[in-house]
C-alpha cells in the first residue's frame, strides 16, 4: 500500500515538473517573441534605405558672357522663378555677376529642382536652397589644408620660368614681383643667375592645390645686392606690408614700372626719331611693348585728373600724386571700371589696359612721369621710401622676424601646418 502511494506521488511530482518546465519555456521564448515590436512584422511601416530617392546632379560650366537665366532656364526653371531666386539671393550674393570659368551644380529630384551650388572661387561656393519660397542662400567654405613651404630658384631666362622650374605657378612670380617691384625693375634690372627664396603658404582642398596664401618672407639677390622682405601687420591696423631687416619699408613713392611683365622698346630721350612722323623730337616717356589687354597699374596713390581721348596720345589717363608728381599712361585700349576724372587710385591698382590707340605703330604703353611740372626719366629718378615700421612697434617687429630669418637663411625645405 505504501509503495502504491509513493508511486502516485512520483507521477504527480513528475507531471508538475513538466508543467512548470513548459510554463517557463512559454514565458522565456514564446511570449517574448509575441512582445517584439511591430517593426519585425511584414505589416510594419519600416522604410527601406534602398527605396529613398537620390537627387541627381547636373554640372554646368559657366562660359563668358552668360547670365544666371541662360544657365537655369534650360533646366526647367521658369523666368519668374529665376527672378525670385535672384532677388532672394541678392543680400548674400549678386547673381548678376556670376564668375565665368566656374561651375554650377544643380540638384534635382524627379525633375524638380531642389538646390544649386555656384563656385565663387577654389575655396568658396554659394549654396541656394530652392525647396522654400523665397529661396534661402548662404556662402560655404570648403575645408582647407595649409602648408608652409620654401621655394627657391635661379634666374636663367625670366622670373616666371624660374618659378615654374621650382614647380610653382606663374601667380607666385607675380606675387614676388609685387613685393620687390618698388626696388627692382624686372624689365631692365634682372640678370642671369639672380636668385630668390620665398617662404609662402600653400592651400589644398581635398588634396588638390587651390592657391597661395601670403608670402611671409622673401629674399631676392639682384646683381649681387641682397633684398630682404618680411611681412608685418601693424598692431590694431588690420593691414600688412613688407619691410626690410631693419624695419624700413620696401615701398617707394612710386613703383618701378606700370606693367608687371613687358619689354622696353623705347626709352626717355630728348631726341628720338618719331616712328610715324619721321622727324626727330623729344620722347619724354618709356615705351613698354605688351599684348593688347595687358593690365596697367597706377605707379602710386593719387587722383585721376584726366581719363579719356587725347589726340595723338589716344586713350590716356593722367594722375596727380603727392609731393608734386604726376604720371601719364598713353595709347590705352580701355579704362578699368571706375576710372574717371576725380577717382582716387592706389599704387598697384589696375587703371586700364594696353592698346594701340592714337599715333601708335603697335600695342604698347607710353608711360610718363612729371615732377613739379617737368618731365623726368622714370627709369633713373630716385624716389623716397615710404614710412618705416613705427618706433613703438620696432621691438615687436624685430622679435617676430627672427623666426622668419631662421627659416629662410637656415632652411628646412618643407614645413607643414594642418
Amino acid at each position: 500500500m505504501f509503495k502504491k502511494r509513493s508511486k502516485k506521488k512520483k507521477i504527480v511530482l513528475s507531471f508538475a515538473f513538466l508543467l512548470l518546465l513548459a510554463l517557463t519555456f512559454w514565458l522565456l521564448f514564446v511570449n517574448r517573441e509575441a512582445e517584439q515590436p511591430a517593426a519585425i512584422h511584414e505589416n510594419s511601416n519600416v522604410v527601406n534605405v534602398a527605396d529613398i530617392p537620390i537627387p541627381s546632379v547636373t554640372e554646368i560650366a559657366i562660359p563668358p558672357g552668360r547670365t544666371i537665366t541662360d544657365l537655369l532656364a534650360p533646366c526647367g526653371i521658369s523666368p519668374a522663378r529665376i527672378i525670385e531666386i535672384r532677388e532672394a539671393v541678392r543680400p548674400v550674393y549678386d547673381l548678376a555677376k556670376i564668375p565665368a570659368g566656374q561651375k554650377i551644380r544643380l540638384y534635382t529630384l524627379e525633375e524638380t529642382p531642389l538646390s544649386f551650388e555656384l563656385d565663387l572661387d577654389a575655396e568658396r561656393y554659394l549654396e541656394v536652397d530652392l525647396k522654400s519660397s523665397p529661396p534661402q542662400a548662404s556662402i560655404k567654405t570648403r575645408p582647407i589644408t595649409r602648408q608652409l613651404v620654401l621655394v627657391e630658384g635661379i634666374i636663367k631666362d625670366s622670373l616666371i620660368s624660374a618659378v615654374n622650374q621650382a614647380g610653382e605657378q606663374d601667380v607666385l612670380a607675380l606675387m614676388i614681383a609685387d613685393i620687390f617691384g618698388w626696388v627692382i625693375d624686372f624689365f631692365i634690372d634682372l640678370r642671369q643667375n639672380d636668385s630668390f627664396r620665398v617662404l609662402v603658404e600653400k592651400k589644398f582642398i581635398d588634396g588638390q592645390f587651390s592657391g597661395y596664401g601670403p608670402i611671409l618672407t622673401a629674399c631676392f639677390i639682384n646683381r649681387g645686392q641682397v633684398y630682404e622682405a618680411y611681412r608685418y601687420e601693424l598692431p590694431g591696423s588690420g593691414k600688412a606690408d613688407y619691410f626690410d631687416r631693419n624695419g624700413g619699408s620696401l615701398r617707394k613713392e612710386f613703383l618701378k614700372s606700370p606693367l608687371k611683365y613687358a619689354r622696353i622698346t623705347s626709352r626717355f630721350s630728348s631726341r628720338r626719331l618719331h616712328p610715324i612722323r619721321k622727324i626727330y623730337r623729344p620722347h619724354y616717356g618709356v615705351d613698354y611693348a605688351a599684348p593688347i589687354g595687358t593690365p596697367v597699374q597706377a605707379t602710386a596713390d593719387g587722383v585721376v585728373t584726366r581719363a579719356g581721348w587725347n589726340g595723338a596720345a589716344g586713350l590716356m589717363i593722367r594722375i596727380k600724386h603727392r609731393n608734386g608728381y604726376e604720371s601719364m599712361y598713353l595709347h590705352l585700349k580701355s579704362l578699368a571700371p571706375g576710372i574717371k576724372t576725380g577717382a582716387r587710385v592706389s599704387g598697384g591698382q589696375v587703371i586700364g589696359y594696353v592698346g594701340s590707340s592714337g599715333e601708335s605703330t603697335g600695342p604698347h604703353l607710353d608711360y610718363r612721369l612729371l615732377y613739379q611740372g617737368r618731365y623726368v626719366n622714370p627709369l633713373s629718378w630716385k624716389f623716397q621710401p615710404a614710412e618705416p615700421v613705427p618706433p613703438a612697434y620696432l621691438a615687436d617687429y624685430q622679435n617676430k622676424i627672427k623666426t622668419y630669418r631662421q627659416l629662410i637663411f637656415f632652411p628646412v625645405r618643407f614645413y607643414s601646418f594642418f
